[in-house]
């Protein structure tokens, strides 16, 4: 049955045939197109040989950042450093600005950065000693190690017989080793009392300064490469309180301005209250107290020692 239908829908297709070949034969010929002025050209065919090819895949390849490990230890064949570094990769290609370009940057005591081959400048920073290198990366593993010529300070301050002062009393300021004020650079200011600071091996300038008027003492120290030095400076000076009273050991009065100078009448402190307290270097000096319209005052010395208090009466000293 399948077959049959098949045919008769076959045969019934096949006679309408010779008609439409005789009206094809009888239209005149289309015209040849003509191309449109305005389109695009064909692009033409673009080939890449295997050569070039191969190639770019080297460009790549040698191209492509490679690893590279960063150590540093305490001078030449030192320990290794394991903690406490900064490490800053720069580019050797100065900018606009004539500035280095910083292109990788790790805290880490064994740093581990990838980087395209080429020239590199390594700074590593332990505290405050510093030291760069050069470096060249080239396409597999690359390990660069640097030696940091440093060691450590350690300070603290006393008064001379070995009086100690309070802490919060001390501070010191760091200068690199000059003739001058004006050759000297800070290093590292406001160094509490035995804070331990990492500095490049050589000689520092040390400022003590215990409270905060002219009680300051000055010495030049050696730091070696992988020692901790231990330094302790003397002060000629003490602590020096005030207070107001009417009678010898009386009761401390209220509400007094304070003023201290040194014998040429410059003025060195003030205060408000009853128990102004300051720090002075060993000598004389002129202590002034003001009680409402009251002007009282006294000639002291500072002797170098254990705290000293001060009485100025109201009345003739």
């Amino acid at each position: 049955m399948v077959a049959l239908v098949a045919g008769a829908l076959l045969a019934g297709l096949e006679s309408p045939a010779p008609v439409l070949a005789q009206e094809a034969s009888e239209m005149p010929p289309l015209p040849r197109p003509r191309p449109d002025r305005n389109a695009p050209a064909p692009a033409a065919p673009t080939t890449t040989s295997p050569a070039a090819t191969a190639t770019e895949a080297i460009s790549a390849l040698t191209n492509a950042p490679q690893p590279v490990t960063l150590t540093a230890s305490i001078s030449t064949g030192g320990a290794q450093v394991t903690e406490g570094l900064t490490w800053r990769v720069f580019d050797t290609t100065p900018d606009a600005q004539g500035e280095l370009a910083m292109v990788a940057k790790s805290e880490d005591a064994t740093a581990s950065i990838t980087l395209p081959p080429g020239e590199y400048v390594v700074h590593v920073a332990y505290g405050r000693a510093q030291t760069s290198d050069t470096m060249t990366v080239a396409p597999g593993a690359n390990a660069k190690s640097i030696a940091i010529e440093a060691g450590a300070l350690r300070l603290n301050a006393a008064v001379t017989g070995d009086i100690p002062i309070p802490s919060d009393l001390l501070r010191f300021d760091l200068f690199t080793a000059g003739g001058s004020e004006s050759e000297r650079t800070l290093v590292a200011e406001g160094v509490s009392p035995n804070d331990i600071v990492t500095l490049n091996a050589g000689t520092y300038h040390i400022v003590s300064h215990f409270g905060r008027i002219n009680a300051v003492v000055r010495a030049d120290l050696r730091v070696e490469p992988g020692q901790l030095t231990d330094a302790t400076l003397y002060h000629q000076a003490s602590q020096i309180s005030f207070k107001l009273v009417s009678e010898p050991g009386g009761e401390a009065i209220a509400d007094v301005e304070w003023t201290v100078q040194s014998p040429d009448g410059t003025t060195l402190f003030t205060d408000l209250g009853a128990f102004p307290s300051t720090v002075l270097a060993a000598g004389d000096y002129q202590v002034i107290a003001k009680q409402a319209q009251s002007v009282f005052n006294r000639d002291f010395e500072v002797r170098s020692g254990s705290p000293q208090e001060v009485e100025v009466l109201t009345a003739v000293y």
